[in-house]
């Protein structure tokens, strides 16, 4: 059964010039394991995973990222380089320092798997090991990734559209209890009725599905009304500003690893849900070319929100592998 264990309290560390919320279950003596969520989560979106991990013996270690919950960040415009790549990882490894760890294991969902991907390439000394959940390796593509992006599914695809400074945030902010009530649902859609989609439906532009009546949006409502309003009243304390400004580094994320050797040099994890249409399992194929030592598994019936939606089953492959390679 999922555990249920109350959800600690946070401490704060000071790194890479914030002030970072971590929560924290487990032995102080046990392998660290740092979970990173993506977006619109928090470290609280790992609350099915501390206690698991916890009680396998190892230590879980979940913080509020930069933009992001009890963390929060800078804002403005002039601050959207605040939120590069290298200042996420950063922020991570200044996270091991002010908890004096040499490394640690890196578990990462939605975003929050790029951030431990790319912390294997750019601080690999501080790395033991991976778990991307949902989220794969994505090598470093050849052109911009925003440029790809939009030449492959337009300007309404939502990471495109994301890039107006001020736009999603005001929408997504008019009603924050609503947004994640958008958000936070059970799968909508199975990948093989997704690919039988005409291309025109396939162009990941949510915020038109936002403006549509409730009772229309595909998928059951994931979360409790108390699991809800503990997002809602995250947001509506930061706003979306931060959150977002993570896909508007994009292109400089891409600019700034020009000649990082695209090589994971340690075991990896990775966990696909076999309902997630924007990281589906098929983008795993090949992976092995970057990452050598790398498990893969999928979780059936399962959409985005992994976490959430098939804890049990994350839950065991997660402490199942670290106990193979790391108890």
């Amino acid at each position: 059964m999922t555990e249920t264990n109350q959800f600690p309290e946070p401490y704060f560390v000071e790194t890479n010039g914030i002030n970072m919320a971590v929560y924290e279950m487990g032995p102080k003596d046990g392998v660290p394991v740092i979970l990173s969520h993506g977006w619109p989560e928090l470290a609280y979106s790992w609350r099915h995973q501390l206690p698991a991990l916890a009680k396998a013996g190892f230590r879980a270690i979940a913080p509020d990222q930069r933009g992001y919950g009890k963390t929060g960040g800078p804002k403005g415009e002039d601050n959207i380089p605040a939120y590069s790549i290298k200042n996420l990882t950063n922020d991570m490894a200044g996270l091991l320092d002010a908890l004096g760890l040499d490394k640690a294991i890196f578990c990462g969902h939605d975003w929050g798997g790029m951030v431990v991907w790319q912390m294997s390439l750019l601080h690999p000394e501080r790395v033991s090991g991976v778990i991307g959940v949902n989220t794969p390796f994505i090598p470093r593509l050849e052109m911009d990734p925003i440029e790809a992006m939009r030449a492959a599914y337009g300007d309404d695809m939502y990471i495109v559209f994301f890039q107006k400074f001020g736009v999603a945030e005001k929408l997504l902010g008019e009603n924050t209890a609503r947004s994640m009530r958008f958000f936070y649902r059970k799968r909508g859609i199975t990948m093989s009725e997704w690919e039988k989609l005409p291309p025109e439906m396939k162009n990941f532009s949510f915020m038109d599905g936002l403006k549509a009546p409730e009772e229309t949006w595909p998928g059951e409502r994931l979360l409790t009304d108390e699991e809800y309003a503990v997002y809602a009243k995250a947001f509506e304390e930061t706003g979306w500003e931060g959150g977002i400004n993570w896909y508007r580094n994009f292109s400089r994320n891409w600019r700034e690893t020009e000649g990082v050797e695209q090589k994971v040099n340690v075991p990896a994890l990775m966990i696909s849900a076999a309902d997630d249409v924007v990281l589906s399992p098929a983008m795993t194929e090949g992976m092995e070319k970057y990452v050598p030592d790398v498990e893969k598994h999928i979780i059936q019936d399962c959409g985005h929100w992994t976490q959430s939606e098939k804890p049990d089953e994350l839950n065991t492959l997660m402490v199942d592998w670290l106990k193979r390679r790391y108890a």
